[in-house]
């Protein structure tokens, strides 16, 4: 396929957080892939660690306002954006009910585990929604990490006739970002409160969400599957050749983003 779009949904991005395999690796993707040709777009959580001044981030008010409603709870939606030396965007979805309006040293994510179920919700809605309002159609979007999981089930179950997701394939990608509390029991039901089937979460029904039943939901709802890192759990690997998807080894840095965007163009 032609690829001149490409949405990257991120956990985590150096250097607006400190440099981790997965934060470092997200950082240098989306800018390779924009230095091959193509245009980029990248959103994360704005957890409170970061600092807002520091990386000249500020509000998108056109963007902002939305509510968005889970298990009855309005959270209102607000985006923030700052620009990488490569003039690429990077949007932060943000709501303080799930992440810290002041500087924390710990990802909420790890801080306050309980509500990790709703705050993936809200990142993978937010995400969505933004880029309605963007009206920007991607050819690809890659998804790193497990906070990013549900974004292709809501992209695939809810706006699959969107033309912001319908001819764009999503590639997800496999990195060793495990959780140590399982998400919330409840996660099915208020995925189907959304307006999904009991099919679409019958693997997650009435039992908490462990990071690899997360990541099968992941994995049943992408076009193609990309290794990031190097140490992935074997049972992972082998969801992902039961799946039949197209799939990119882990062959190194070296040549990483190359290889990434030629897997893209045979999607």
């Amino acid at each position: 396929m032609d690829v001149q779009k490409v949405l990257f949904v991120s956990q985590e991005i150096s250097p607006y957080l400190p440099d981790t395999e997965t934060s470092k690796r997200c950082f240098d993707l989306p800018q390779g892939i924009q230095e091959l040709g193509a245009q980029v777009r990248t959103f994360m959580p704005k957890y409170g660690m970061i600092n807002e001044r520091r990386n000249q981030l500020h509000e998108v008010i056109r963007l902002s306002g939305m509510n968005i409603i889970i298990d009855d709870t309005d959270h209102p939606l607000i985006i923030k954006v700052a620009t990488l030396p490569a003039r690429s965007q990077v949007y932060f979805i943000y709501n303080d009910d799930f992440f810290a309006h002041t500087l924390t040293t710990e990802l909420e994510t790890i801080s306050s585990p309980s509500n990790n179920d709703e705050r993936s919700i809200f990142f993978a809605r937010g995400v969505i929604e933004t880029v309605l309002k963007l009206r920007w159609d991607p050819s690809i979007i890659h998804c790193n990490g497990w906070i990013t999981a549900l974004a292709p089930v809501y992209m695939r179950e809810l706006h699959n006739e969107d033309p912001s997701f319908r001819d764009a394939k999503i590639v997800y990608g496999l990195w060793n970002d495990d959780f140590e509390q399982p998400l919330d029991p409840r996660l099915a039901e208020k995925l189907k409160q959304d307006g999904f089937s009991d099919e679409a979460v019958a693997d997650i029904m009435d039992k908490p969400v462990d990071p690899i039943a997360l990541t099968k939901l992941a994995i049943s709802h992408s076009d193609a599957i990309i290794q990031c890192c190097e140490n992935i759990k074997p049972e992972v690997l082998e969801m992902v050749k039961a799946s039949g998807l197209p799939f990119l080894p882990w062959n190194g840095d070296d040549n990483f983003v190359a290889n990434c965007m030629e897997f893209y163009k045979t999607l």
